[in-house]
């Protein structure tokens, strides 16, 4: 392929950066100082994610010069994934009113949105169904909704990275099935530019990704999937059904702690996965059940929707109801002074 050397390029970029940013992070003492609402145990450098935003920004213009990405779609992910890092990379060096992270995170949907052209028709019942302005409004709430669950969900040793390396190589597969390769560019070139980074944050973590790399990746796996439904509308519900770990866990956690009345913008330590690896003592199993999870049960559901014509509701539920039950068993959204019970 004789672009392919945009991926050894990707990958070294983002292991290079995360590196350099390592070791400023340790001179500057930006660390990640352990609490009693923490998951880990030492204090960590912070802020390598924002190797992953420019290993991958950088990248973006190369493939609208090749004609391997859309420009519309560039500029979507570049302008809403910037400004989503930059937020983040501000909040992980100080503070940034939560009103404020808000109201960055409704800009940066809506620009994405704008150059998407808004929500497509999705397909529902096996009908292409355009929902207009209720499904453009859907949508930018989809886009902080999925920022902010990534943020959330980012929060033990390499889970964030091995959750977007499997969404991404996910989607790559449903798109080379389906007979769409042209569309694998982008989120190949994402989940090769986080595996550049992953070497730094497998368990034992050596740096932390940051609200700036969460955040970013959040909104571009978004952006990403409504862009693929654009093209296919049934690529929403396989983006959808590969999220499934992320989306069930945050979602019912937030749910709990909404009717407990607690401010769910304040940090906790309450989702199945934070309560799982505190059970086991180790980060590292959870991260690899994670993994094991989108390869082995997410993706074949996801295909079987996409490719095999399964309606797509009845396949989020097949995919989604077994991870409710496991958020259940690992006490998503308790109360954090209850002890663990399985």
């Amino acid at each position: 392929m004789t672009h392919s050397w945009l991926f050894p390029a990707v990958l070294l970029t983002a292991f290079l950066l995360t590196a350099a940013l390592r070791r400023y992070a340790l001179a500057q003492s930006i660390m990640d100082i352990p609490n009693a609402r923490s998951s880990h145990t030492t204090p960590t450098p912070r802020g390598g994610g924002v190797a992953i935003v420019l290993a991958f920004c950088l990248a973006l213009p190369i493939l609208g010069w090749m004609e391997l990405a859309n420009w519309k779609t560039v500029c979507a992910l570049g302008g809403s994934g910037i400004l989503v890092a930059v937020l983040g990379f501000m909040d992980d060096h100080g503070h940034i009113a939560a009103r404020w992270r808000l109201l960055g995170h409704f800009a940066g949907a809506l620009w994405a949105l704008f150059w998407l052209g808004g929500l497509p028709a999705i397909e529902v019942l096996g009908t292409a169904v355009n929902l207009g302005w209720i499904g453009h409004t859907l949508a930018v709430l989809y886009l902080v909704w999925m920022l902010n669950l990534y943020n959330f969900m980012d929060g033990i040793d390499g889970i964030a990275s091995v959750e977007a390396v499997c969404v991404c190589l996910g989607a790559c597969i449903l798109y080379w099935m389906l007979g769409r390769a042209d569309l694998v560019w982008l989120p190949l070139m994402l989940a090769v530019a986080v595996i550049g980074f992953l070497y730094w944050n497998f368990p034992p973590a050596r740096i932390f990704m940051g609200d700036a790399g969460s955040g970013f990746l959040g909104i571009t796996i978004g952006v990403l999937s409504l862009q693929a439904a654009w093209t296919e509308p049934s690529l929403l519900w396989g983006w959808l059904i590969l999220l499934g770990v992320f989306i069930v866990d945050a979602t019912f956690t937030l749910l709990r702690r909404i009717l407990r009345g607690e401010k769910v913008y304040e940090a906790h330590r309450s989702h199945a996965y934070q309560y799982a690896s505190r059970l086991y003592g180790k980060h590292l199993p959870i991260t690899l059940v994670v993994g094991a999870l989108n390869l082995f049960w997410l993706l074949p559901i996801a295909i079987w929707v996409v490719n095999f014509g399964l309606n797509s509701i009845i396949g989020v539920l097949i995919a989604y109801v077994p991870l409710g039950l496991l958020a259940l068993k690992y006490r998503a959204g308790a109360l954090e002074i209850s002890p663990i019970n399985v």
